[in-house]
């Protein structure tokens, strides 16, 4: 099963997430303006904020409406769930990271760009430990309300990865790898957040189970 198959399966999985009258009436409003644009980056810039200092739990819609100070129904036009939100403001981070990183670029290996990747990723994850709190469980619970969201942070943090390993135009055997990598990030990162594992074994795990997928891709020379 790859990262992307966990969306919108809306399994029960023990943890709460806000819900309401408008919470199950509205759809996500798509941006037409750039008032709108701007308001929508500015509830993601809330929600991320508390995240970093509460974690998942502390998102609540009313918190952060009252952040960006908009009515909780106005914001239920733009995020239908906290999940939702949470979801979203993770896409716009990978998107931002893909960017900013331009981590296809120079010398190496396979294994030596990622390695790159994976250690900005791992310090950032331990450097903010609630926000990866919030971001993981978001992706882990959300239902089919973000279903869209979902999709859409699959298909970055999965390209991303393969055009890392590539080190431009990915092919189908970097798309497959990008795939088992994203299951053993959030596999790892669910056990963190759960307290199952410390932060040192997470990163130590993930790096042993690409560096083992990486050799055997190599062998099989599918990379």
């Amino acid at each position: 099963m790859t990262i992307a198959s966990t969306q919108a399966s809306g399994t029960d999985t023990g943890l709460n997430e806000e819900h309401s009258t408008a919470d199950q009436v509205h759809t996500a409003e798509v941006p037409r303006s750039p008032v709108s644009a701007r308001r929508r980056e500015a509830i993601m810039d809330a929600a991320l904020v508390i995240a970093a200092t509460g974690g998942y739990d502390a998102v609540h819609m009313r918190t952060v409406a009252e952040h960006v100070d908009m009515a909780v129904g106005t914001l239920y036009r733009y995020f239908p769930a906290k999940t939702h939100l949470l979801v979203a403001a993770l896409n716009r981070e990978f998107q931002r990271l893909d960017v900013a990183g331009n981590w296809t670029s120079g010398a190496g290996t396979p294994r030596q760009r990622l390695e790159r990747l994976t250690t900005h990723l791992h310090d950032r994850w331990q450097r903010e430990p609630l926000l990866t709190d919030a971001m993981t469980r978001a992706f882990a619970v959300a239902d089919t309300r973000a279903a869209a969201e979902l999709d859409s942070a699959a298909a970055t943090i999965h390209t991303l990865l393969a055009r890392t390993l590539s080190a431009g135009e990915p092919t189908p055997a970097h798309l497959v790898v990008a795939g088992v990598i994203s299951d053993i990030w959030l596999a790892n990162l669910l056990a963190f957040i759960s307290g199952r594992v410390s932060a040192e074994e997470t990163r130590d795990r993930i790096d042993r189970a690409i560096q083992r997928l990486l050799d055997n891709a190599a062998r099989s020379e599918k990379l």
